[in-house]
Protein backbone atom coordinates (compact mmCIF):
# COMPACT_ATOMS: atom_id res chain seq x y z
CA UNK A 1 0.00 0.00 0.00
CA UNK A 2 1.22 3.35 -1.11
CA UNK A 3 0.19 7.33 -0.85
CA UNK A 4 1.03 10.32 -2.18
CA UNK A 5 1.25 13.93 -1.22
CA UNK A 6 -0.11 17.17 -2.42
CA UNK A 7 -0.30 20.24 -1.25
CA UNK A 8 -3.10 21.81 -0.41
CA UNK A 9 -2.81 24.49 -2.74
CA UNK A 10 -3.86 21.64 -5.41
CA UNK A 11 -7.59 21.14 -4.25
CA UNK A 12 -10.48 23.10 -5.37
CA UNK A 13 -12.30 25.92 -2.78
CA UNK A 14 -9.11 26.41 -1.07
CA UNK A 15 -8.94 29.13 0.67
CA UNK A 16 -6.19 31.19 1.48
CA UNK A 17 -5.59 31.37 5.02
CA UNK A 18 -6.01 26.85 5.12
CA UNK A 19 -3.42 27.33 1.89
CA UNK A 20 -0.93 29.63 4.57
CA UNK A 21 -2.22 27.97 7.88
CA UNK A 22 -0.84 23.82 6.25
CA UNK A 23 2.31 26.29 5.22
CA UNK A 24 3.01 27.90 8.17
CA UNK A 25 6.31 25.56 8.43
CA UNK A 26 8.33 27.20 5.23
CA UNK A 27 6.28 30.31 4.32
CA UNK A 28 6.96 33.87 5.12
CA UNK A 29 3.17 33.22 6.77
CA UNK A 30 4.16 31.50 9.55
CA UNK A 31 5.01 34.91 12.28
CA UNK A 32 1.72 37.03 10.73
CA UNK A 33 -0.53 34.11 11.51
CA UNK A 34 0.77 33.59 15.03
CA UNK A 35 -1.12 36.37 15.63
CA UNK A 36 -4.83 34.14 15.26
CA UNK A 37 -2.98 31.07 15.36
CA UNK A 38 -0.40 30.49 18.37
CA UNK A 39 0.92 26.41 18.05
CA UNK A 40 2.13 25.48 15.38
CA UNK A 41 0.15 22.89 13.41
CA UNK A 42 2.71 20.52 12.58
CA UNK A 43 4.87 20.35 15.81
CA UNK A 44 4.20 18.13 19.18
CA UNK A 45 5.32 21.38 21.57
CA UNK A 46 1.12 21.30 22.80
CA UNK A 47 1.54 18.15 24.14
CA UNK A 48 3.26 19.50 26.99
CA UNK A 49 1.60 22.27 27.92
CA UNK A 50 -2.03 20.30 28.30
CA UNK A 51 -4.45 21.91 30.64
CA UNK A 52 -5.43 21.20 34.40
CA UNK A 53 -8.26 20.80 35.42
CA UNK A 54 -10.00 20.37 39.40
CA UNK A 55 -9.79 16.84 40.19
CA UNK A 56 -13.64 17.07 41.74
CA UNK A 57 -14.68 18.68 38.07
CA UNK A 58 -13.07 15.56 36.44
CA UNK A 59 -15.20 13.14 38.34
CA UNK A 60 -18.53 14.70 37.80
CA UNK A 61 -17.13 14.68 33.61
CA UNK A 62 -16.01 10.83 33.66
CA UNK A 63 -19.47 10.12 35.43
CA UNK A 64 -21.11 11.81 33.08
CA UNK A 65 -19.09 9.95 29.99
CA UNK A 66 -19.97 6.92 31.87
CA UNK A 67 -23.57 7.18 32.18
CA UNK A 68 -23.33 8.09 28.25
CA UNK A 69 -21.58 5.14 27.21
CA UNK A 70 -24.25 3.03 28.56
CA UNK A 71 -26.17 4.25 25.60
CA UNK A 72 -23.69 4.23 23.09
CA UNK A 73 -22.44 0.41 24.39
CA UNK A 74 -18.91 1.40 24.43
CA UNK A 75 -16.09 -1.22 24.53
CA UNK A 76 -13.74 -1.96 27.77
CA UNK A 77 -11.37 0.28 25.79
CA UNK A 78 -13.85 3.45 26.05
CA UNK A 79 -14.52 3.27 29.88
CA UNK A 80 -10.61 2.38 30.40
CA UNK A 81 -9.95 6.16 28.43
CA UNK A 82 -12.80 7.80 30.62
CA UNK A 83 -11.17 6.63 33.76
CA UNK A 84 -7.75 7.79 32.39
CA UNK A 85 -9.78 11.29 32.48
CA UNK A 86 -10.74 11.16 35.53
CA UNK A 87 -7.34 10.53 36.83
CA UNK A 88 -5.87 13.30 35.02
CA UNK A 89 -5.21 12.50 31.43
CA UNK A 90 -5.85 15.23 28.43
CA UNK A 91 -7.73 14.98 25.25
CA UNK A 92 -7.24 15.58 22.36
CA UNK A 93 -10.92 16.47 20.58
CA UNK A 94 -12.31 16.19 17.51
CA UNK A 95 -16.31 16.44 16.50
CA UNK A 96 -19.38 16.75 13.67
CA UNK A 97 -22.43 17.16 13.17
CA UNK A 98 -24.69 14.49 13.59
CA UNK A 99 -25.07 13.33 9.67
CA UNK A 100 -27.05 10.31 8.67
CA UNK A 101 -25.50 7.32 8.39
CA UNK A 102 -22.28 8.27 10.25
CA UNK A 103 -21.64 11.27 7.55
CA UNK A 104 -19.41 12.07 4.80
CA UNK A 105 -15.37 10.01 5.06
CA UNK A 106 -14.53 13.34 6.41
CA UNK A 107 -15.90 12.17 9.41
CA UNK A 108 -13.79 8.78 9.75
CA UNK A 109 -10.42 10.82 9.04
CA UNK A 110 -11.06 13.42 11.64
CA UNK A 111 -11.58 10.53 14.53
CA UNK A 112 -8.47 8.96 12.76
CA UNK A 113 -6.68 12.12 13.73
CA UNK A 114 -7.49 12.61 17.00
CA UNK A 115 -6.72 8.59 18.21
CA UNK A 116 -3.16 9.18 16.71
CA UNK A 117 -2.64 12.50 17.94
CA UNK A 118 -3.38 11.69 21.79
CA UNK A 119 -1.26 8.54 20.85
CA UNK A 120 1.57 10.29 19.32
CA UNK A 121 1.13 13.39 22.15
CA UNK A 122 1.10 10.31 24.95
CA UNK A 123 4.61 8.59 23.88
CA UNK A 124 6.07 12.20 23.69
CA UNK A 125 5.14 14.16 26.72
CA UNK A 126 4.73 11.15 29.18
CA UNK A 127 1.15 12.04 30.05
CA UNK A 128 -1.83 9.96 29.18
CA UNK A 129 -4.06 12.01 26.28
CA UNK A 130 -7.00 10.30 24.91
CA UNK A 131 -9.32 10.49 22.05
CA UNK A 132 -12.73 12.49 22.44
CA UNK A 133 -15.86 13.16 19.59
CA UNK A 134 -17.81 15.48 20.73
CA UNK A 135 -21.02 15.47 18.81
CA UNK A 136 -22.32 18.56 17.94
CA UNK A 137 -26.00 18.00 18.69
CA UNK A 138 -27.07 21.40 19.10
CA UNK A 139 -27.40 22.14 15.59
CA UNK A 140 -30.69 22.72 13.89
CA UNK A 141 -29.74 22.53 9.86
CA UNK A 142 -31.76 19.37 9.27
CA UNK A 143 -31.38 19.55 5.91
CA UNK A 144 -27.85 18.87 6.22
CA UNK A 145 -27.54 16.14 8.23
CA UNK A 146 -30.50 14.72 7.09
CA UNK A 147 -28.47 12.84 3.82
CA UNK A 148 -25.83 10.51 2.83
CA UNK A 149 -24.30 9.95 -0.87
CA UNK A 150 -23.03 6.50 -1.98
CA UNK A 151 -22.42 5.35 -5.50
CA UNK A 152 -24.50 3.17 -7.56
CA UNK A 153 -22.83 1.79 -10.69
CA UNK A 154 -23.33 4.95 -12.88
CA UNK A 155 -24.16 7.90 -10.22
CA UNK A 156 -23.89 9.11 -6.78
CA UNK A 157 -27.32 8.36 -4.79
CA UNK A 158 -28.19 10.35 -1.88
CA UNK A 159 -29.77 8.91 0.64
CA UNK A 160 -32.38 10.97 2.98
CA UNK A 161 -35.21 10.12 5.86
CA UNK A 162 -37.28 13.33 4.61
CA UNK A 163 -37.03 14.77 8.60
CA UNK A 164 -39.19 17.78 8.92
CA UNK A 165 -39.29 20.52 11.59
CA UNK A 166 -41.69 23.10 11.43
CA UNK A 167 -39.30 25.37 13.84
CA UNK A 168 -34.89 25.16 13.97
CA UNK A 169 -34.64 22.07 16.70
CA UNK A 170 -31.97 20.53 17.48
CA UNK A 171 -31.10 18.01 15.30
CA UNK A 172 -29.73 15.24 17.56
CA UNK A 173 -33.36 15.18 19.47
CA UNK A 174 -35.01 14.21 16.39
CA UNK A 175 -36.28 10.68 16.12
CA UNK A 176 -34.89 8.74 12.90
CA UNK A 177 -38.29 7.50 12.28
CA UNK A 178 -39.89 10.76 12.33
CA UNK A 179 -41.72 9.80 15.19
CA UNK A 180 -44.80 8.69 12.77
CA UNK A 181 -45.91 5.15 10.62
CA UNK A 182 -44.68 7.17 7.48
CA UNK A 183 -40.96 7.81 8.52
CA UNK A 184 -40.89 4.54 10.02
CA UNK A 185 -41.71 3.14 6.70
CA UNK A 186 -39.09 5.88 5.07
CA UNK A 187 -36.34 4.37 7.68
CA UNK A 188 -36.77 0.63 6.79
CA UNK A 189 -36.76 1.44 2.64
CA UNK A 190 -33.54 3.93 3.06
CA UNK A 191 -31.82 1.02 5.05
CA UNK A 192 -32.60 -1.66 2.51
CA UNK A 193 -31.41 0.90 -0.28
CA UNK A 194 -28.19 1.27 1.96
CA UNK A 195 -27.62 -2.40 2.30
CA UNK A 196 -28.19 -2.84 -1.64
CA UNK A 197 -25.89 -0.34 -2.32
CA UNK A 198 -23.02 -1.54 0.16
CA UNK A 199 -23.21 -4.98 -0.98
CA UNK A 200 -25.09 -6.30 2.59
CA UNK A 201 -21.89 -5.90 4.36
CA UNK A 202 -21.78 -6.83 7.50
CA UNK A 203 -21.76 -2.96 8.39
CA UNK A 204 -25.30 -3.04 7.70
CA UNK A 205 -26.13 -5.18 10.53
CA UNK A 206 -24.60 -2.54 12.78
CA UNK A 207 -26.45 0.12 10.65
CA UNK A 208 -29.26 -1.18 11.62
CA UNK A 209 -28.91 -1.53 15.22
CA UNK A 210 -27.80 1.78 15.68
CA UNK A 211 -30.41 3.66 13.56
CA UNK A 212 -33.47 1.39 14.87
CA UNK A 213 -36.73 3.38 15.35
CA UNK A 214 -37.07 5.64 17.61
CA UNK A 215 -32.85 5.93 18.01
CA UNK A 216 -32.52 9.69 17.79
CA UNK A 217 -29.71 11.06 15.55
CA UNK A 218 -27.50 11.86 17.97
CA UNK A 219 -27.61 8.62 19.62
CA UNK A 220 -27.48 6.44 16.89
CA UNK A 221 -24.47 8.59 15.08
CA UNK A 222 -23.05 8.07 18.43
CA UNK A 223 -23.24 4.67 18.70
CA UNK A 224 -22.00 4.43 15.13
CA UNK A 225 -18.98 6.22 15.92
CA UNK A 226 -18.61 4.38 18.96
CA UNK A 227 -18.37 1.02 17.70
CA UNK A 228 -16.36 1.51 14.11
CA UNK A 229 -13.74 3.10 16.75
CA UNK A 230 -14.37 0.56 19.81
CA UNK A 231 -10.95 -0.90 19.99
CA UNK A 232 -9.31 2.71 19.71
CA UNK A 233 -11.22 3.74 22.81
CA UNK A 234 -12.96 6.15 21.19
CA UNK A 235 -15.06 8.45 23.91
CA UNK A 236 -17.90 9.70 22.59
CA UNK A 237 -20.13 12.57 24.33
CA UNK A 238 -23.36 14.38 24.05
CA UNK A 239 -23.27 17.87 25.32
CA UNK A 240 -26.26 18.89 25.05
CA UNK A 241 -27.88 17.49 28.25
CA UNK A 242 -28.40 19.88 31.23
CA UNK A 243 -25.01 17.78 33.31
CA UNK A 244 -22.74 19.09 30.82
CA UNK A 245 -24.42 22.59 30.09
CA UNK A 246 -24.01 22.80 34.07
CA UNK A 247 -19.77 22.16 33.54
CA UNK A 248 -19.74 24.53 31.30
CA UNK A 249 -21.89 27.19 32.61
CA UNK A 250 -18.98 29.74 33.20
CA UNK A 251 -18.15 30.14 29.59
CA UNK A 252 -22.06 30.49 28.59
CA UNK A 253 -22.40 33.44 31.61
CA UNK A 254 -19.45 35.13 30.37
CA UNK A 255 -21.09 35.54 26.96
CA UNK A 256 -23.68 37.49 28.24
CA UNK A 257 -22.02 39.51 31.38
CA UNK A 258 -18.84 40.29 28.89
CA UNK A 259 -20.76 40.38 25.26
CA UNK A 260 -19.78 44.24 24.61
CA UNK A 261 -16.00 43.48 24.89
CA UNK A 262 -16.37 40.19 23.23
CA UNK A 263 -18.22 41.73 20.23
CA UNK A 264 -15.86 44.39 20.01
CA UNK A 265 -12.97 42.12 19.75
CA UNK A 266 -14.74 39.92 17.41
CA UNK A 267 -15.32 43.08 15.00
CA UNK A 268 -12.16 43.94 15.43
CA UNK A 269 -10.24 40.39 14.63
CA UNK A 270 -13.18 40.26 11.27
CA UNK A 271 -11.17 43.37 10.47
CA UNK A 272 -7.78 42.08 11.23
CA UNK A 273 -8.47 39.18 8.84
CA UNK A 274 -10.14 41.10 5.93
CA UNK A 275 -7.16 43.28 5.97
CA UNK A 276 -4.29 40.93 5.98
CA UNK A 277 -6.39 39.15 2.61
CA UNK A 278 -8.41 36.23 4.02
CA UNK A 279 -11.48 35.91 5.36
CA UNK A 280 -13.94 35.96 8.35
CA UNK A 281 -15.01 32.58 8.26
CA UNK A 282 -18.65 33.83 10.81
CA UNK A 283 -20.31 36.95 9.81
CA UNK A 284 -19.93 39.37 12.72
CA UNK A 285 -22.31 42.26 12.96
CA UNK A 286 -22.63 45.11 15.48
CA UNK A 287 -25.60 43.07 18.11
CA UNK A 288 -24.09 39.97 17.14
CA UNK A 289 -24.07 37.53 20.67
CA UNK A 290 -22.45 34.43 20.74
CA UNK A 291 -25.49 32.42 22.20
CA UNK A 292 -28.80 30.62 21.47
CA UNK A 293 -31.79 29.85 23.83
CA UNK A 294 -34.00 27.28 23.49
CA UNK A 295 -37.68 28.67 23.64
CA UNK A 296 -39.24 26.88 26.62
CA UNK A 297 -42.98 26.24 24.65
CA UNK A 298 -41.97 25.52 21.50
CA UNK A 299 -38.34 23.99 22.05
CA UNK A 300 -36.57 25.95 18.99
CA UNK A 301 -33.17 26.91 18.75
CA UNK A 302 -33.21 30.54 18.22
CA UNK A 303 -30.10 32.55 17.76
CA UNK A 304 -29.90 35.80 20.68
CA UNK A 305 -29.44 39.14 19.89
CA UNK A 306 -28.57 42.44 21.15
CA UNK A 307 -30.67 45.26 20.71
CA UNK A 308 -30.13 48.85 20.47
CA UNK A 309 -31.61 49.38 23.96
CA UNK A 310 -28.72 46.51 25.80
CA UNK A 311 -31.90 44.31 26.02
CA UNK A 312 -31.32 41.02 24.07
CA UNK A 313 -33.95 39.72 21.86
CA UNK A 314 -34.58 35.60 20.29
CA UNK A 315 -37.19 35.32 17.83
CA UNK A 316 -40.18 38.33 18.92
CA UNK A 317 -39.48 37.72 22.74
CA UNK A 318 -36.72 40.02 24.52
CA UNK A 319 -34.65 39.08 27.64
CA UNK A 320 -32.71 41.62 30.14
CA UNK A 321 -29.48 39.79 31.05
CA UNK A 322 -30.95 39.03 34.63
CA UNK A 323 -33.31 37.10 32.87
CA UNK A 324 -31.02 34.98 30.71
CA UNK A 325 -28.65 34.97 33.81
CA UNK A 326 -31.75 33.19 36.05
CA UNK A 327 -32.49 31.16 32.78
CA UNK A 328 -28.57 29.54 32.60
CA UNK A 329 -28.79 29.10 36.53
CA UNK A 330 -32.18 27.36 36.41
CA UNK A 331 -32.20 25.64 32.52
CA UNK A 332 -28.39 25.64 31.50
CA UNK A 333 -29.10 23.55 28.76
CA UNK A 334 -31.86 26.04 27.11
CA UNK A 335 -28.49 28.53 26.82
CA UNK A 336 -26.33 26.88 23.92
CA UNK A 337 -23.31 28.42 22.37
CA UNK A 338 -22.58 29.52 18.29
CA UNK A 339 -20.08 28.05 15.93
CA UNK A 340 -17.39 30.71 17.68
CA UNK A 341 -18.26 30.01 21.21
CA UNK A 342 -18.72 26.41 21.00
CA UNK A 343 -14.84 25.48 21.05
CA UNK A 344 -14.41 27.39 23.90
CA UNK A 345 -17.55 26.02 25.75
CA UNK A 346 -15.74 22.34 24.64
CA UNK A 347 -12.49 23.51 26.39
CA UNK A 348 -13.94 24.59 29.86
CA UNK A 349 -16.02 21.65 30.13
CA UNK A 350 -12.76 19.09 28.72
CA UNK A 351 -8.93 18.86 29.71
CA UNK A 352 -8.06 19.81 25.96
CA UNK A 353 -4.72 19.76 24.80
CA UNK A 354 -5.76 20.36 21.18
CA UNK A 355 -8.58 20.02 19.03
CA UNK A 356 -8.50 18.23 15.16
CA UNK A 357 -10.39 20.33 12.62
CA UNK A 358 -10.89 20.74 8.96
CA UNK A 359 -10.80 23.86 7.03
CA UNK A 360 -13.89 25.92 8.18
CA UNK A 361 -13.43 24.62 11.91
CA UNK A 362 -9.17 26.30 11.44
CA UNK A 363 -10.53 29.46 9.91
CA UNK A 364 -13.21 29.77 12.79
CA UNK A 365 -10.26 29.36 15.02
CA UNK A 366 -8.70 32.30 13.80
CA UNK A 367 -11.91 34.38 15.18
CA UNK A 368 -12.45 32.35 18.34
CA UNK A 369 -8.89 32.98 19.48
CA UNK A 370 -10.07 36.50 20.89
CA UNK A 371 -12.82 34.70 22.75
CA UNK A 372 -10.56 32.13 23.95
CA UNK A 373 -8.74 34.73 25.35
CA UNK A 374 -10.97 36.82 27.19
CA UNK A 375 -12.73 33.59 28.61
CA UNK A 376 -10.36 31.21 29.31
CA UNK A 377 -7.24 33.10 29.09
CA UNK A 378 -5.21 30.97 26.86
CA UNK A 379 -6.16 29.54 23.44
CA UNK A 380 -6.26 26.06 22.50
CA UNK A 381 -4.47 24.63 19.36
CA UNK A 382 -5.80 23.47 16.36
CA UNK A 383 -4.68 20.75 14.24
CA UNK A 384 -5.61 19.79 10.83
CA UNK A 385 -7.46 17.03 10.56
CA UNK A 386 -5.92 14.11 7.64
CA UNK A 387 -7.15 15.45 4.47
CA UNK A 388 -7.32 12.25 1.90
CA UNK A 389 -8.29 10.66 -1.38
CA UNK A 390 -8.92 6.65 -0.67
CA UNK A 391 -8.68 4.98 -4.28
CA UNK A 392 -9.38 1.33 -4.46
CA UNK A 393 -7.32 -1.10 -6.31
CA UNK A 394 -9.29 -1.45 -9.58
CA UNK A 395 -9.64 2.31 -9.89
CA UNK A 396 -6.00 2.63 -9.63
CA UNK A 397 -5.23 0.06 -12.37
CA UNK A 398 -7.61 2.13 -14.35
CA UNK A 399 -6.22 5.59 -13.22
CA UNK A 400 -2.85 3.97 -14.16
CA UNK A 401 -3.17 2.99 -17.20
CA UNK A 402 -4.94 5.88 -18.84
CA UNK A 403 -2.13 7.88 -16.88
CA UNK A 404 -4.53 10.04 -15.15
CA UNK A 405 -3.82 12.03 -11.71
CA UNK A 406 -5.67 13.39 -9.08
CA UNK A 407 -4.92 17.40 -10.16
CA UNK A 408 -6.07 16.51 -13.71
CA UNK A 409 -9.48 15.04 -12.28
CA UNK A 410 -9.84 18.69 -10.31
CA UNK A 411 -9.25 19.76 -13.58
CA UNK A 412 -11.22 17.82 -15.84
CA UNK A 413 -14.44 18.59 -13.13
CA UNK A 414 -16.92 16.17 -15.60
CA UNK A 415 -17.18 12.69 -16.54
CA UNK A 416 -17.53 14.55 -20.05
CA UNK A 417 -14.50 16.05 -19.99
CA UNK A 418 -12.21 13.59 -18.16
CA UNK A 419 -13.62 10.84 -20.66
CA UNK A 420 -12.75 13.72 -23.80
CA UNK A 421 -8.81 13.48 -22.12
CA UNK A 422 -8.79 9.52 -21.97
CA UNK A 423 -10.08 9.92 -25.54
CA UNK A 424 -7.07 12.45 -26.89
CA UNK A 425 -4.78 10.01 -25.87
CA UNK A 426 -6.70 7.00 -27.01
CA UNK A 427 -5.93 8.55 -30.69
CA UNK A 428 -3.62 6.74 -33.05
CA UNK A 429 0.25 8.30 -32.63
CA UNK A 430 -0.19 9.45 -36.35
CA UNK A 431 -3.24 11.91 -35.24
CA UNK A 432 -1.98 12.72 -33.20
CA UNK A 433 1.13 13.70 -34.74
CA UNK A 434 -1.19 15.41 -37.44
CA UNK A 435 -3.22 17.43 -35.24
CA UNK A 436 0.00 18.57 -32.84
CA UNK A 437 2.06 19.39 -36.07
CA UNK A 438 -0.90 21.93 -37.90
CA UNK A 439 -1.48 23.14 -34.14
CA UNK A 440 1.80 23.99 -33.82
CA UNK A 441 2.72 25.76 -37.10
CA UNK A 442 -0.36 27.45 -37.01
CA UNK A 443 0.90 28.99 -33.41
CA UNK A 444 3.41 29.93 -35.07
CA UNK A 445 2.85 31.88 -38.03
CA UNK A 446 -0.22 33.56 -36.18
CA UNK A 447 2.62 35.19 -33.39
CA UNK A 448 4.47 35.76 -36.40
CA UNK A 449 1.34 37.52 -38.28
CA UNK A 450 0.31 39.29 -35.39
CA UNK A 451 3.34 40.56 -34.46
CA UNK A 452 3.88 42.05 -37.94
CA UNK A 453 0.15 43.79 -38.23
CA UNK A 454 0.91 45.13 -34.49
CA UNK A 455 4.02 46.95 -35.77
CA UNK A 456 2.21 48.31 -38.60
CA UNK A 457 -1.05 49.66 -36.51
CA UNK A 458 -2.01 49.08 -33.22
CA UNK A 459 -5.96 48.75 -34.38
CA UNK A 460 -4.69 45.71 -36.84
CA UNK A 461 -2.82 44.26 -34.25
CA UNK A 462 -5.81 43.81 -32.39
CA UNK A 463 -7.62 42.69 -34.91
CA UNK A 464 -5.27 40.28 -35.60
CA UNK A 465 -5.72 38.80 -32.35
CA UNK A 466 -9.25 38.72 -32.25
CA UNK A 467 -8.61 36.50 -35.56
CA UNK A 468 -6.20 34.74 -34.20
CA UNK A 469 -7.68 33.39 -31.18
CA UNK A 470 -10.65 32.18 -33.62
CA UNK A 471 -8.48 29.97 -35.13
CA UNK A 472 -7.02 28.70 -32.35
CA UNK A 473 -10.73 27.77 -30.75
CA UNK A 474 -11.28 26.09 -33.88
CA UNK A 475 -8.45 24.22 -33.93
CA UNK A 476 -9.31 23.23 -30.50
CA UNK A 477 -12.69 22.24 -31.70
CA UNK A 478 -11.11 19.95 -34.02
CA UNK A 479 -8.70 18.48 -31.20
CA UNK A 480 -12.00 17.87 -28.98
CA UNK A 481 -14.01 16.66 -32.28
CA UNK A 482 -11.67 14.01 -32.63
CA UNK A 483 -11.31 12.73 -29.17
CA UNK A 484 -15.11 12.45 -28.91
CA UNK A 485 -14.97 10.49 -32.14
CA UNK A 486 -12.41 8.20 -30.02
CA UNK A 487 -14.62 8.36 -27.02
CA UNK A 488 -17.68 7.10 -29.39
CA UNK A 489 -15.17 4.53 -31.07
CA UNK A 490 -14.31 3.28 -27.78
CA UNK A 491 -16.83 2.58 -25.14
CA UNK A 492 -14.66 1.47 -22.98
CA UNK A 493 -13.04 5.15 -22.58
CA UNK A 494 -16.68 6.50 -21.39
CA UNK A 495 -17.03 3.78 -18.91
CA UNK A 496 -13.98 4.22 -17.70
CA UNK A 497 -14.18 7.81 -16.89
CA UNK A 498 -17.18 7.09 -15.07
CA UNK A 499 -15.86 4.92 -12.73
CA UNK A 500 -12.86 6.98 -12.22
CA UNK A 501 -14.83 11.02 -11.25
CA UNK A 502 -17.30 8.80 -9.35
CA UNK A 503 -14.70 7.54 -7.40
CA UNK A 504 -12.46 10.07 -6.80
CA UNK A 505 -13.79 13.20 -7.48
CA UNK A 506 -17.76 12.47 -7.41
CA UNK A 507 -19.80 15.21 -8.76
CA UNK A 508 -16.87 17.39 -9.09
CA UNK A 509 -16.87 17.40 -5.01
CA UNK A 510 -13.49 15.75 -2.52
CA UNK A 511 -14.42 12.32 -1.92
CA UNK A 512 -13.79 12.87 1.81
CA UNK A 513 -16.73 15.52 1.94
CA UNK A 514 -19.09 13.66 -0.29
CA UNK A 515 -19.24 9.95 -0.07
CA UNK A 516 -20.13 7.94 3.14
CA UNK A 517 -17.75 6.90 5.07
CA UNK A 518 -19.50 4.00 5.87
CA UNK A 519 -19.01 3.32 2.06
CA UNK A 520 -15.63 2.52 2.55
CA UNK A 521 -16.19 0.45 5.46
CA UNK A 522 -18.23 -1.90 4.00
CA UNK A 523 -15.10 -2.73 1.70
CA UNK A 524 -12.27 -2.96 4.56
CA UNK A 525 -14.18 -3.59 7.72
CA UNK A 526 -12.11 -3.35 11.00
CA UNK A 527 -9.25 -2.95 8.51
CA UNK A 528 -9.78 0.44 7.79
CA UNK A 529 -10.01 2.55 11.44
CA UNK A 530 -5.95 1.75 11.65
CA UNK A 531 -4.95 2.08 8.51
CA UNK A 532 -6.82 5.53 8.52
CA UNK A 533 -4.88 5.79 12.03
CA UNK A 534 -1.68 5.08 10.25
CA UNK A 535 -1.77 7.62 8.04
CA UNK A 536 -2.93 10.27 10.24
CA UNK A 537 0.86 10.88 11.56
CA UNK A 538 0.62 13.62 9.02
CA UNK A 539 4.17 13.21 7.48
CA UNK A 540 2.37 14.86 4.49
CA UNK A 541 0.82 18.50 5.61
CA UNK A 542 -1.57 18.55 2.49
CA UNK A 543 -3.47 16.08 0.61
CA UNK A 544 -2.84 12.26 0.73
CA UNK A 545 -3.89 9.92 -2.15
CA UNK A 546 -4.17 6.90 -0.31
CA UNK A 547 -4.48 3.44 -2.43
CA UNK A 548 -5.71 0.87 -0.57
Amino acid sequence: MNAECYDPSTLPGTTALFRDYTDVRSSAHATALRRWYPSDPFTMDWARRSPELDPAHRGRLADMLLRQSDGFDASGAVLANIERLRNGAAAVVTGQQVALFGGPLLTLLKVATAIRKAADATKISGREHVPVFWLASEDHDLAEVDQVALLSKTEVETLRLGLKAERPLPVGEMRVDGGNEEGRLRLEAELDRLSELLGWAPVCELLRACYAPNAHLAGAFGRLISKVFAAQGLVVMNASVREFHSLGADVLRAAIEDVDALDAALLERSKELETAGYHAQVLVTPGHSLLFLLDSETGARLPLRRTGDGQWKAGSQSYTSEDLLAILESEPECISPNALLRPVFQDRILPTAAYVGGPAEIAYFAQSAVVYEKILGRVTPVLPRLSATLIEPAIAQTMAAHEVSLPQLFEAKTIDALALRLGARAMPIEGKRKIAAVGNAMDAELTALTEYMSSMSADLGRAAEVSANKMHYQMNRLRRMAAAFEVQKQASLKKHATAIMLNVFPDGHLQERLLAGVWFLARYGDTLPELLVEHAGQECPGHRVIYL
